[in-house]
């Protein structure tokens, strides 16, 4: 069962920055999965004026889109440079996105796969929750044992991420996604989700059953999961007393894990 912390979104980001930085301090060398989107910004930015020292840590991002030039401001290497690499003090070579470029696409996910084996695997890796139930760019349908790999984006997904777009129309239909089976290898999943228009999904990951019609229930069976969510996100949950008073007699504290 996840462990389901529900508070204001102020205290869920101190908890998900702690437990980043006391997994630094264990280890220097520690591989962060990164998550773009809104929701793990205010990690970031808490992380980047908190002095930690992360030029011997290593990143890798869950996604990026297909044919957008890494130089467009809403391709993820450059969100993931401008919002983890240079303000955290990751040395760029210890970076790692998926390569969308539409030349090298038949092998990019063979590529990634490989270079998060050679690292030992990811650590920590901060996950947001899409409004159909995605992780990463998984859309509804995946496969609950996939690989990084490319996927057709839905118009639902479209249409979320055309904020960061002057239109839907530049909003590209295809991406490059860590897969589900490669997301549960991670030692440890931080999933956050913010506000009522998570709050049917949230239910549906949490206390429904697994299925790719919801793939962020896969979390369900990874061994060591923390879902953080404010009362928003937390509103339609059938559990939610059970959960806040698990957390509130949690033996050994307040920490994650």
């Amino acid at each position: 069962m996840a462990e389901v912390v529900i508070l204001p979104q102020e205290q869920l980001v101190e908890l998900a920055t702690a437990q980043i930085l006391d997994r630094l301090h264990q280890n220097p060398e520690m591989v962060l999965g990164v998550a773009t989107g809104s929701t793990p910004m205010p990690i970031y930015e808490r992380l980047a004026t908190s002095g930690a020292d992360f030029s011997r840590a290593r990143a890798f991002a869950l996604d990026e889109y297909v044919g957008l030039p890494e130089s467009h401001p809403q391709s993820y290497h450059h969100v993931v440079d401008s919002s983890v690499t240079k303000p955290l003090g990751f040395k760029p070579q210890n970076v790692h996105v998926p390569n969308g470029n539409p030349e090298t696409i038949i092998h990019a996910g063979a590529d990634f796969e490989a270079k998060i084996a050679a690292v030992g695997g990811i650590d920590i890796q901060i996950l947001g929750l899409g409004t159909n139930g995605h992780i990463g760019f998984n859309e509804p349908g995946s496969s609950l044992s996939s690989r990084t790999r490319v996927k057709v984006l839905t118009e639902k997904t479209r249409m979320d991420n055309s904020r960061f777009f002057d239109s839907i129309d530049e909003v590209p239909g295809h991406c490059i996604t860590q897969g589900i089976g490669t997301i549960l290898e991670s030692k440890q999943l931080l999933l956050l989700a913010f506000g009522k228009k998570k709050a049917k999904i949230a239910h549906a990951m949490l206390e429904g059953p697994v299925t790719a019609s919801v793939p962020a229930s896969a979390i369900q069976l990874h061994r060591h999961v923390s879902v953080l969510l404010d009362e928003d996100a937390a509103s339609e949950l059938e559990n939610a007393n059970y959960y806040r008073y698990v957390w509130e007699h949690k033996l050994g504290g307040q920490a994650l894990g």
